[in-house]
């Protein structure tokens, strides 16, 4: 029988190992390098061959197919007639871009006024630009003699300043501006609206503070931190601006679509025509896209400091 003063036999013989263990044993396990599997994604190399066949799909029907008429638009590319409707196209995009963004900062300060007068007439304008058609509107620009064939100037009480006839003001380029750029504008007063209210209220109310006119934190304090957020749809609506202005071939305006149309409709070779023009309008919102990223990337050096 066992007393509570006798070792038990597991213990004595723990004790016995513990005792005759030698420093070496002490030493812990060396640990055994991990080997690290790359995770496979079969699915991801799957839909890239899918993808890749596709396209050499594609790229080799556009190639054999000889309807597509590339000897026409290598040949028609760089033609001078080409040309000047690319120019037309360009500067178009940004006369009406430059009179919209004038505009539209006018209407968002209007919409954002504690004026009722003001904040109304703003969004009467953009309720009407916005809810018709452009190409509405430029027709309807276009044809405008049809309602004042006359035009004049004069002061009240005083005798007529200037008096004209509307054909001679309303040519196709007045009213391709006056279209796209009085529509355009609706669109971005929303942007810049948008990009204002942003801002917090606090910092408004500092710069009232501080005895700062309307038009002084206006410039020194809400359109610096609204640009940021302004940018990227501007950007949207510039290049949107650049295909837009192919609906003034409707108004007979040489621009780049009406160039093609012009030549296509003398040769009969409407295809080869229409891909010089989609060449030169990618190749035009390419140098628009990599302007905006240049032009993000500067007002997003402040966040990333």
């Amino acid at each position: 029988m066992m007393t509570d003063n006798q070792p038990r036999p597991r213990l004595a013989l723990a004790e016995k190992e513990a005792s005759t263990r030698t420093p070496s044993s002490l030493t812990p396990p060396t640990l055994q390098p991990m080997t690290v599997v790359a995770p496979r994604y079969y699915g991801r190399w799957i839909s890239l061959a899918v993808g890749l066949a596709l396209i050499v799909m594609v790229v080799h029907s556009m190639i054999t197919n000889p309807n597509f008429g590339w000897q026409t638009v290598g040949k028609y590319l760089f033609s001078p007639t080409i040309l000047e409707g690319l120019w037309v196209t360009v500067w178009l995009t940004l006369v009406i871009m430059a009179l919209a963004i004038v505009l539209s900062v006018i209407l968002a300060v209007m919409r954002l006024s504690q004026n009722p007068l003001f904040a109304g007439f703003s969004r009467g304008y953009i309720w009407f630009f916005r809810g018709t058609p452009v190409l509405v509107q430029l027709i309807f620009w276009y044809n405008l003699a049809a309602l004042y064939p006359t035009f004049s100037i004069s002061l009240p009480f005083m005798p007529t300043l200037y008096s004209g006839s509307m054909n001679d003001l309303i040519t196709p380029w007045t009213a391709a501006i006056l279209g796209l750029g009085l529509n355009e504008a609706a669109y971005m007063a929303e942007i810049i609206r948008a990009g204002m209210s942003s801002v917090d209220e606090g910092q408004q109310e500092a710069a009232r503070a501080l005895g700062m006119q309307k038009i002084q934190w206006l410039k020194r304090i809400i359109l610096p931190q609204a640009v940021p957020f302004i940018i990227p749809p501007t950007g949207n609506q510039v290049i949107g601006m650049l295909k837009s202005t192919s609906l003034v071939s409707v108004i007979s305006l040489s621009d780049l679509l009406y160039s093609a149309q012009a030549i296509y409709s003398r040769t009969y070779e409407n295809i080869p025509l229409l891909i010089v023009a989609c060449i030169w309008y990618l190749a035009a919102t390419t140098v628009l896209s990599t302007i905006q990223s240049k032009i993000e990337r500067y007002f997003q050096k402040g966040k990333r400091r």
